[in-house]
């Protein structure tokens, strides 16, 4: 049975967000094409415009893509396009300090370099304001930003930092291996953070070249998505990008091709670590080539859970805990990579053997006919779910930009709704052979096989006329305030015990998310059962007695629906996401999971032995074993007690004491629906699903009273630990107290805020310090949180950076501790990160995510919208003085707990 999405013709759509004729584009402005609601503009200096209304979003994005990436570097010059990112965001003449902008605003702003690309982007709450603004900062920094030797001795630490951060992953290293060792000449075989050696000596003249060759207007694509008027928008775009000249000399494009491989290849990479990974690459097509649909499914055939070739082969024989897949469609020929992983004891040789042998088979076993529908229809909805985002187009919108065409988004689905077996077999047969292989040893062949990789087809061959589907139902747009929201709030609690809220509103493609958790036991029902009850939550998808694991997800596939289980101690969550005419059959489908779960032994001996491989690879991970021994430190409880911390080994341990039998006798005693909370928010029916989820889950009773476990504050003696993590290039420094306030303490409000200042932003003391002035750490924050109606408040602050940097990174943090601490905060300085907090909490209540996790908070603890009212109203009043004595009065310097983990012995030689 197929369902067809509600739609609206692109003259509606027109017509709800301001149409734009030819005879009212600014002038030297004309108008191209137009798919699915975007439209394309272009300015008479070469700036390409993307806009893509959505009337239903609270919030609008904008981002910049520059078609220059670590693809367009020259030798001696790696990691050159990421830096220039680096110095770019710094800010332009007429904003000079863009983060602290961004931070004011509530804006979520970030920038990224890839292979073929660099872009910059900031989201923030819709209003004309703030729109033009950001087009403001973006058109000043195109030809002005400060590319200053200066600035770039402030960034050379946090990128070593941000370069160190990457060291500490075998699995992602071994991937930059496998790529150097497939591309011998072409740039897409370097890493685009680039070599150290490069990136410490280059001088500022060649970053300045960089910049003045590739930042132009006719080398730029402009997205801007969400809520905005597009007439306003695009006059705002003509006014400050229109001036800018294009590139003075034709921007160079780069020539390299990489040869056809000759011969399998093979690199082996030994360093300390607790799992072991096997990656096998194939050289595929461009993004642009229509055989990146079939690579796709067939790397889904070979690896998608649970029904994959290689994870029947290799997880549920158990010879590995996980297997994996990736077809990165770039601008030119690009690789498809398999991978898995395994713990030291299984056999790398053997998985090595497996899946050579069943790549290798696919020439004469072919993926059949159901292998290829059945990858083909998750594709696809994954692709329709992705497009259902405004907010995701945008960013999609410059990735295919940048492999040659935005409309490649729209184009890339089609192929994959029209993959065919014999297409997937075929470019099986073609590309996955031996010699195009990097993994194995060379092996001498009177006739070798040849890949031979087809050039990129012509752009405009391919896009020409194209027209896409219709228009997807666009939605509705809401007032995000909390009062607006209240008001459209259904609030009830089911005789069952359910506390429920619902939501209803129309969605871009009609989409709804739901969220049903569940409460269950007690202290003492739950001592010792930690693992049990984790793994119960985790199983619960992965069969019921009526379907196996297979069939919940083609069912989830022919629903357009995703699901997920997780559980916690004392607790499951159940989250759900479909489209309104299919939420019915997927709360029924859910009931199914939760009431009627198999648990099967070997989804349990799986998930095992994933979870033990999982608890192995925290064993060396600074990040990990910090953050836990912080956490222990406020909480100094016996293993057996629900609510321990426990450390990698003895989470091992318990979960190697858990039979499959004890899940189920542990899930018979608890499970039921008499406490928890059921939250809904998209386009539904709340009358009809308020009938439907008691019939469903009404009478589910829980065999015995649930009482939550306590939490409160402890006294902890203040420590300073040091944790030795060896051969990891990046270190870990955590620091903490906790402080007995809960979030109704009169106190909350300015320590909240406190918080936000100290670290909560890319504008706050914190970051400006550790990173911007010092240069020491790629990503300090801090924050002060909060448990409601508990006492158990606790400041955290934390960094990563290189091992000899970490006491500098203590210094610097206890050094603005005591400054604020002794001197406060400025008036200015409070009134800046106030307007930017309630923003940010604005740009939050539009995304209906952060709305389902609000309302299931408020539903258990029997609040509404006006305790968020009421917060945001109270931080709106706060002076400098209050914030600064709510810090002084609960903050104690000499009683902060430090832990830093890292090779803290290599760092001293």
């Amino acid at each position: 049975m197929r369902f067809t999405l509600r739609v609206v013709s692109m003259v509606a759509l027109l017509a709800c967000t301001g149409s734009l004729s030819a005879q009212t584009l600014p002038a030297g402005v004309t108008r191209g094409a137009s798919v699915e609601g975007v439209t394309e503009y272009r300015l008479q200096n070469g700036l390409r415009v993307l806009l893509f209304p959505d009337p239903a979003r609270a919030t609008t994005t904008v981002n910049i893509v520059y078609l220059a990436g670590s693809r367009h570097e020259d030798y001696g010059d790696t990691g050159i396009a990421h830096l220039v990112e680096h110095l770019v965001s710094y800010g332009s003449p007429r904003h000079p300090d863009a983060k602290a902008e961004q931070a004011a605003r509530g804006a979520q702003r970030n920038a990224s370099t890839s292979y073929d690309r660099t872009n910059y982007y900031e989201s923030f709450p819709a209003s004309d304001e703030n729109l033009a603004w950001a087009i403001d900062l973006e058109a000043d920094r195109m030809r002005g930003a400060p590319i200053k030797r200066e600035i770039l001795a402030s960034q050379m630490s946090v990128v070593r930092n941000e370069m160190e951060r990457g060291e500490n992953d075998p699995e992602r290293i071994l991937f930059q291996r496998l790529r150097s060792t497939a591309y011998l000449w072409h740039n897409y075989g370097k890493s685009t953070i680039g070599t150290r050696s490069d990136v410490e000596q280059v001088p500022i003249e060649r970053l300045q070249a960089f910049y003045d060759r590739h930042y132009h207007p006719d080398n730029a694509v402009l997205i801007i998505a969400g809520k905005l008027d597009p007439a306003r928008t695009l006059g705002w775009v003509a006014e400050k990008f229109g001036p800018i000249p294009r590139s003075a000399q034709p921007i160079p494009a780069t020539y390299t091709v990489e040869p056809t491989q000759d011969g399998e290849r093979s690199i082996v990479l030994r360093r300390v670590g607790d799992v072991q990974a096997l990656h096998v690459g194939y050289h595929v097509p461009a993004g642009s080539h229509p055989d990146h649909g079939p690579v796709r499914v067939l790397m889904d055939v070979l690896t998608g859970s649970p029904n994959g070739r290689l994870f029947k082969a290799l997880v549920e024989t158990k010879q590995a805990t996980a297997v994996g897949s990736s077809a990165r469609g770039l601008r030119e020929a690009s690789y498809a990579v398999v991978e898995a992983r395994l713990r030291k004891e299984q056999s790398l040789d053997g998985v090595r053997a497996t899946i050579l042998q069943t790549l290798d088979g696919l020439a004469t076993n072919p993926p059949t006919a159901e292998e290829v529908s059945r990858s083909r229809e998750k594709l696809v909805r994954q692709a329709e779910q992705a497009l259902a985002d405004s907010s995701a187009v945008g960013f999609a919108l410059g990735e295919a930009a940048a492999v040659g065409d935005w409309r490649l988004v729209f184009l890339q689905r089609d192929w994959l709704r029209s993959v065919t077996p014999a297409e997937v077999a075929r470019v099986a047969k073609t590309y996955f052979v031996p010699s195009n292989r990097t993994v194995a040893s060379f092996i001498p062949e009177t006739e070798p096989l040849r890949a031979e990789i087809p050039p990129a087809p012509a752009i405009e061959t391919l896009v020409a006329n194209y027209k896409g589907d219709d228009v997807v139902a666009a939605g509705e747009a809401i007032d995000p305030s909390p009062a607006a929201l209240e008001a459209r709030i259904q609030r009830a609690k089911w005789p069952g015990g359910l506390n429920v809220a619902l939501l209803p509103k129309q969605t871009r493609g009609a989409v709804v998310r739901a969220e049903l958790t569940l409460r269950f036991g007690d202290p003492e029902q739950l001592r010792g059962k930690r693992a049990t009850s984790m793994a119960a939550g985790t199983l619960l998808i992965r069969g019921t007695v009526n379907r196996s694991r297979q069939q919940i997800a083609d069912e989830l596939t022919r629903l357009k629906a995703r699901m997920f289980t997780a559980g916690g101690v004392g607790s499951v969550t159940l989250t759900l996401e479909t489209v309104r005419a299919n939420l019915p059959a997927v709360l029924a489908l859910a009931a199914e999971v939760l009431r009627e779960p198999a648990f099967a032994s070997v989804e349990f001996e799986r998930y095992q032995q994933q979870q033990i491989a999982a608890y192995e690879a925290q064993r060396g991970d600074p990040q990990t074993l910090a953050g836990l021994q912080l956490q222990r430190h406020f909480r100094p409880l016996p293993a057996d007690n629900p609510r321990a911390v426990l450390l990698p080994d003895e989470a091992i341990a318990g979960l190697r004491a858990v039979t499959v039998e004890d899940v189920k006798t542990f899930w018979r005693e608890v499970a039921g629906a008499s406490n928890g909370e059921f939250v809904v928010v998209g386009d539904f029916d709340a009358a009809a699903v308020q009938q439907l989820g008691q019939q469903l889950f009404g009478s589910w009773k829980s065999p015995r009273p649930y009482r939550s476990l306590p939490r409160e504050a402890v006294k902890a003696e203040p420590v300073n630990e040091l944790i030795l993590t060896p051969d990891k290039a990046n270190a870990y420094f955590t620091a903490g107290l906790q402080i007995a306030v809960t979030d109704a303490h009169a106190d909350y409000p300015a320590l909240a805020l406190a918080g936000y200042m100290l670290g909560g932003h890319s504008a706050s003391r914190l970051y400006l310090r550790i990173r911007g002035k010092d240069g020491l750490s790629y990503g300090p924050s801090a924050s002060f949180t909060v448990a409601p109606r508990e006492r158990l408040g606790t400041f955290t602050a934390s960094a990563i950076a290189n091992p000899p940097n970490i006491p500098k990174v203590e210094l610097a943090f206890r050094e603005e501790m005591e400054r604020v601490l002794k001197d406060g905060f400025a008036a200015d300085e409070v009134e800046r990160a106030r307007n930017g907090w309630l923003q940010s909490r604005q740009l939050q209540r539009s995304r209906d995510e952060t709305l389902l996790s609000t309302l299931q908070s408020q539903a258990r603890y029997g609040r509404t919208m006006q305790f968020i009212a009421d917060l945001d109203r109270k931080v709106g009043e706060l002076t400098a003085a209050q914030v600064t004595e709510a810090l002084r009065r609960h903050f104690d310097l000499a009683q902060v707990s430090v832990f830093k983990a890292g090779d803290f012995k290599k760092g001293a030689e």
